[in-house]
């Protein structure tokens, strides 16, 4: 399959048009959000659905998102829009929040996972709400990439993994945040948060009030368990090496890593570090993913640096560890996935 690449960093009808025609006739196409690049097709059509699957080499137990423009198209995707529901959409959208709802007849089980609930969000990208204001479809949107693989926060990471898999790739350039959105489930007894992002659960709980936490959140799921979110249960973000958690203070966290590379010294050791520890280190590959003054930063540059690892081709890679409150939490997440919940405390 050859994939169309166009440019796109401000709103362009025609552009729109195509990606409108590709979708209403069951193709794919990959677009930016303000969280990372989405993988889309017509979340209302089984076929679709199943060749963003294809496309990933994803699981199809792995729920997708469905991504729409307007508040109005949550009622034909859902059995009925709850108070809980109104306080989300009006506190957090357009935006990196996703709810977990009961899903409509509409919504077919390729979509959901087998499940009778369906994962829903607005973005706030300018270029995502003109191309779902055009199709006028909800569409479906797992993040741009093979799966397993980081998350892509550019172009360049998916045409890196989809070119020649999809019909469409739309370069609008580096996105904002640089990991997935938030998801809570609003179908228990109390909202549950399934996937920590950029909406923290403090905010949440200023709008929903006491909120739970999935164990998956942070531990590792059992082949058995059937995922209600994206994210929940496989092994996700990962570069290609194995990756290896060191949690402590600075100095322990230094001198263990230290031993290690003097170990390994025929080996490309990676060390995803920070801009006040950089120079701790005494050899290895080491790339700063930012200010420990600044965890949104941090995020934002986490993926790209995972996957600058990739291209280095790295052997190993040891990861500092980072504060799991507030913006931390959805690093933390991210990181522990990405290393398979390999941690060495020191």
């Amino acid at each position: 399959m050859e994939t169309m690449i166009q440019k796109m960093v401000t709103e362009d009808r025609e552009i729109a048009k195509r990606a409108a025609e590709i979708w209403r006739s069951g193709g794919l196409v990959a677009f930016p959000t303000e969280t990372v690049y989405g993988l889309g097709g017509n979340g209302l059509d089984p076929r679709a659905s199943e060749k963003i699957y294809a496309a990933k080499a994803r699981p199809s137990d792995n729920p997708l998102i469905l991504h729409i423009a307007d508040d109005d198209q949550l009622d034909e995707l859902t059995t009925g829009v709850t108070e809980w529901m109104r306080a989300v959409m009006e506190a957090f959208w357009p935006g990196p929040l996703t709810m977990i709802v009961p899903k409509s007849e509409r919504v077919p089980y390729e979509t959901t996972g087998g499940l009778e609930t369906v994962a829903v969000r607005m973005p706030s990208h300018p270029i995502a709400r003109q191309l779902l204001r055009e199709v006028k479809l909800p569409i479906a949107a797992p993040s741009a990439n093979r799966s397993g693989r980081p998350s892509p926060t550019s172009a360049s990471h998916v045409i890196e993994d989809m070119n020649g898999r999809i019909d469409m790739i739309i370069d609008g350039g580096d996105v904002g945040i640089g990991l997935e959105s938030t998801i809570v489930d609003l179908t228990g007894a109390r909202p549950m948060l399934l996937r920590p992002g950029f909406i923290t659960p403090e905010m949440l709980q200023e709008v929903l009030g006491p909120i739970e936490t999935d164990l998956a959140v942070f531990k590792q799921v059992s082949a058995e368990v059937k995922p209600k979110a994206p994210g929940m249960k496989y092994r996700h973000y990962a570069p290609k090496a194995e990756m290896k958690i060191v949690e402590g203070d600075r100095e322990a966290v230094a001198s263990y890593i230290n031993q290690k590379l003097a170990m390994q010294q025929d080996k490309k050791i990676g060390i995803l570090t920070t801009t006040e520890n950089q120079m701790l280190y005494e050899g290895g590959i080491r790339i700063s993913v930012g200010t420990r003054a600044s965890l949104l930063d941090i995020a934002h540059n986490l993926f790209r640096v995972l996957r600058e690892f990739d291209a280095i081709g790295v052997d190993a890679i040891f990861s500092e560890s980072f504060p799991a409150e507030g913006e931390g939490l959805a690093v933390m997440n991210r990181l522990l996935k990405a290393a398979g919940h390999q941690v060495i405390r020191v």
